[in-house]
């Protein structure tokens, strides 16, 4: 069986696990590495993600990319650019990415966007699918699996979770996300509109599945205080100072929601008010005629999680590469391709 040849699109915090991971699977051939810091340019992909060396100089020529004519590329770029990705796809070059905007089939990009990567994908024969963890798995195949148990639906409710009391990363947690501030002048307008437009199309979808479609959004932030002063590993925080965000994506059909999405970050469970905060992870309620509660949490010291949750997004792009390469040309839903699974390595065969 041929190995898919691949090129991994950024070396982040995600993209350098991707990388090892694309490394290591047996069904896939790295074939290059896009770059975007000049001093990792001409290093080896292996060294660049902790591996031993495998041959493959990172570059910051994407032109470098399409001349390696590679059959996949694992985008996990700092921006999204429509036309980068049209130009690889006319190339006959599939792309995989955690770029939430291709999600859904597409259904959270413009006009002018959509229209010009159906374009390439028309003229490449080639597939574009956007996936990773939230929204990805959590939103996607997990809910959909716990709805075919219900014939009389209710509600959908995803909570995720995420304990940053041992994050050691001061200007993260007290400047950009705004712990530690005075309540009152904690500005959160940005991040709730942030994520209704991350996660409204892919609830939409799961609303559609359950046959409740949305017909209206709400999009609430709240704020919870610490009770107590509490020393993290960024740093103090002190009593009455923000330690606890909430922000909520909810579709309702009628009046009455449908489907929600939930994140809960906190540096402490100490709160007032007293929130349901629970270990880092996900909790997913179905509320109908076989109700559910199902909660997904890590084995894993909390102080080690940081090391951990990279592969929580990166792992599903890189396993959905021989799927996609088999998959038919388009932007593409995950009703189009069969289950995702890590030893997802077949033929892909001629298009």
């Amino acid at each position: 069986m041929a190995q898919l040849r691949v090129v991994q699109w950024a070396t982040g915090n995600i993209g350098t696990r991707a990388l090892r991971s694309i490394i290591r699977h047996p069904g896939l051939e790295l074939v290059g590495v896009l770059v975007y810091d000049p001093a990792k340019a001409g290093v080896d992909a292996g060294a660049l993600c902790g591996e031993g060396p495998v041959g493959v100089a990172a570059t910051t020529d994407p032109a470098d990319v399409l001349a390696l004519a590679p059959d996949c590329v694992v985008h996990m770029g700092r921006v999204w650019d429509a036309t980068e990705i049209a130009t690889l796809l006319a190339a006959g070059i599939d792309v995989v990415t955690t770029r939430g905007e291709p999600e859904v089939g597409g259904a959270r990009l413009s006009a002018e966007d959509r229209a010009l990567l159906e374009d390439a994908c028309a003229r490449g024969n080639a597939s574009l699918y956007a996936t990773g963890s939230s929204p990805g798995f959590v939103t996607d195949p997990l809910p959909l699996a716990l709805l075919s148990l219900q014939r009389d639906f209710e509600l959908l409710e995803i909570d995720e979770f995420a304990d940053l009391s041992q994050r050691d990363s001061p200007h993260l947690l007290f400047e950009q996300m705004g712990f530690g501030r005075e309540p009152g002048s904690f500005q959160g307008e940005a991040r709730a509109e942030h994520f209704g437009r991350e996660f409204s199309a892919t609830l939409a979808e799961l609303a559609v599945a359950a046959g409740r479609p949305v017909e209206e959004w709400t999009v609430a932030g709240e704020v919870a205080v610490a009770r107590a002063d509490v020393h993290l590993a960024a740093g103090p925080l002190a009593a009455g100072t923000v330690a606890a965000q909430r922000t909520a994506v909810t579709g309702l059909a009628g009046g009455v929601p449908v489907v929600r999405f939930r994140a809960n970050w906190y540096c402490t469970t100490d709160v007032e008010p007293a929130w349901d905060l629970r270990d880092t992870g996900w909790r997913l309620q179905v509320h109908g005629d076989t109700p559910l509660d199902v909660q997904i949490t890590f084995p894993v010291p909390l102080a080690e999680l940081g090391a951990m949750t990279p592969s929580i997004t990166a792992n599903r792009p890189v396993n959905a590469v021989p799927f996609v390469r088999a998959a038919r040309p388009g932007i593409l839903t995950s009703d189009d391709l069969p289950p995702i699974v890590p030893a997802g390595i077949r033929e892909a065969g001629d298009r």
